[in-house]
């Protein structure tokens, strides 16, 4: 694990707020001297061969090519979709020419993170989604979200990731589970600079959405979205910073990431 000296060195090696290359419009993070932190906070699910997926079928399989007991080594090969698990959206998900995930700048992928807490509607109603009124009051609390941060949506839905309430399907095989509204998504886009965002879902979009509006205003916009976080509710509102491994296999469109929270 990395120190904190080192953590340190690499975030003063961050200069001032600056514009993304390649015409992304997407403002890389301000990181002001050095910084300190606490707590190594683990974002990512561990992904057994039945984690949900999207449409409920079976997407990681995992096989022994080689034994210990036979050949000295153990080695395995995965199959899998890329969108599983914790992992990461790349903006080239849902546009043209956007970027995949081995493009992805390096230093895009290590911002403050704010953490806005739906919990209180999604525990009543599976459909909430993040509003612009969230952020408001989020921003009333903590100050304006910093440009080239993450915005982390808190639904507490983790808890449910091992068990059919994840996909939460109902009886017309419609999924319910909250997500970001695309207001709230081009608010921070237009208006706040905000260069990420993640949910504790499995989706950017409630899950009853079939269109993914918000995957379609955020994504092409050249900014990373992360889906299926865990422990948001061990990371303080304001004040944490996020660290994404996103898997550089050359042309991803996403893939499963290690994703930590120093706080």
């Amino acid at each position: 694990m990395c120190s904190p000296d080192l953590i340190r060195q690499v975030a003063a090696t961050l200069g001032p707020s600056d514009r993304l290359s390649g015409g992304s419009g997407v403002p890389l993070p301000r990181q002001a001297g050095s910084r300190s932190f606490s707590r190594v906070i683990d974002l990512t699910h561990p992904l057994p061969t039945d984690f949900p997926s999207a449409n409920g079928e079976i997407w990681l399989e995992i096989e022994d090519v080689m034994t210990f007991e036979v050949h000295g080594i153990n080695f395995k090969r995965w199959k899998l979709h890329e969108h599983l698990g914790t992992h990461i959206d790349a903006p080239i998900h849902f546009s043209r020419d956007g970027w995949t995930s081995d493009a992805i700048p390096v230093v895009s992928l290590v911002l403050p993170l704010a953490v806005v807490d739906i919990r209180s509607r999604a525990a009543s109603d599976p459909d909430a989604e993040l509003s612009v009124e969230d952020i408001q009051v989020w921003e009333a609390e903590h100050g304006q979200l910093p440009p080239g941060c993450c915005v982390g949506m808190l639904s507490g839905w983790d808890s449910r990731a091992t068990g059919a309430g994840y996909r939460n399907v109902d009886d017309q095989g419609r999924m319910h589970f909250p997500g970001v509204h695309p207001d709230a998504a081009q608010m921070l886009i237009e208006d706040r600079q905000v260069a990420g965002l993640g949910v504790d879902t499995l989706s950017l979009d409630h899950g009853i959405s079939t269109e993914f509006p918000t995957h379609r205003r955020w994504l092409p916009s050249g900014r990373w979205g992360a889906e299926g976080l865990a422990n948001l509710t061990d990371v303080p509102a304001a004040g944490a910073t996020i660290i994404v491994g996103a898997p550089t296999v050359v042309g991803a469109t996403g893939g499963p990431s290690r994703i930590i929270a120093l706080a």
